[in-house]
Order: C-alpha cells, then structure tokens, then sequence
C-alpha cells in the first residue's frame, strides 16, 4: 500500500505509528522451507538469496508477510546506502501479517495482524513495533535520532490491496 506525505506529524487515538525504515519494501512468501521477496510492483528480487534462507528458516508452515528489507547498523539504525552497496548484512522487517497457514488475513484489524505477526517473527527478523497514539512524540524522537520518518496507520485498518491483489494472487504466488 502506497504511502502518502502529510505535512505535519499527529496524534489520534484511532492511529498508530511506527518508525520508517529507509531500505526496499518487499512482499516474504513463505511456503515449504523457502522464502521468495517480491516487490511492490511484482518484482522478484533475486539479490538475496541468504536473506530468504533465514526468512525461511525463522517461519514455519506457509506465510506471506509485508515489511522492508534494510541493513541496520548495530544501532539498529538503517543504512540505505549499504543497502544499494551490498556492504552490510541486510535484514527483513516485518510491518504486517497478510496471510498464513491458508488463511487470509488482510480483512481483519491492523492491531489484530501485528499481534498475530509479533507471535510470528523471531530473530534474525525484525518485527516493527508501533505505539498508539502518539505520533508526534515518536516523530520527535525519529528527527532526533535522524531517522528517516514516521509512518501511520489506522489501528482498524484492513489491509486494502490493489484491485488486481486478491487472495487468488496470493494462493498462486505460493504455489510457484
């Protein structure tokens, strides 16, 4: 789902807000002991062949997830540049939790897929936490760590893809 610039940070009690990472966004299919990373636009990205290993090793049974692909320096802060370089380790955060074991779950609330995706995701993954709430405090805290942003979601949201996005798209893309 395409992000759109506000031009000021806020707060909402129907909101939340997690922090930015400045890397790739990529779709994780999860089937079988493999993992493939696709783009937003369909793309297989077939540059990380170890990330998806460790991807697949770290989620049992089938699984699309969506999230970032970034390198984080040991300040967990991201590194787009070694990304593009190839000079760090790069690493998958997930934001959300699309489907698993069969069942689709991008009708449901967004806080009900994260809880569901925090149970899911063990390191070497990153799950990406959020708060509630507050999305100006957490905004200060990313300019002052120089971060690249903030991002906010609707806590009810559903997860509304494009209209050629449906769950055949989904049970097909396993399958492959």
């Amino acid at each position: 789902m395409p992000l759109a610039r506000l031009p000021e940070p806020f707060n909402h009690p129907d909101w939340i807000f997690e922090l930015k990472y400045d890397g790739w966004r990529a779709l994780a299919y999860v089937e079988q002991g493999t993992c493939r990373l696709v783009s937003r636009n369909g793309n297989p990205f077939k540059r990380f062949p170890d990330l998806c290993l460790k991807i697949a090793m770290a989620i049992r049974g089938t699984a699309v997830l969506d999230g970032e692909v970034a390198c984080l320096d040991g300040d967990g802060k991201p590194q787009f540049y070694e990304l593009l370089r190839r000079q760090m380790t790069p690493t998958f955060c997930a934001f959300d939790l699309l489907w698993r074991n069969g069942r689709d779950y991008r009708g449901r609330p967004l806080l009900e897929r994260k809880r569901l995706l925090k149970r899911l995701v063990k390191p070497p993954l990153l799950y990406v936490n959020h708060v509630e709430h507050a999305g100006v405090v957490l905004f200060n805290v990313a300019c002052e760590q120089n971060l690249e942003g903030i991002v906010a979601k609707l806590a009810n949201g559903r997860y509304e893809p494009q209209a050629e996005e449906r769950a055949e798209f989904f049970e097909g893309q396993l399958r492959r």
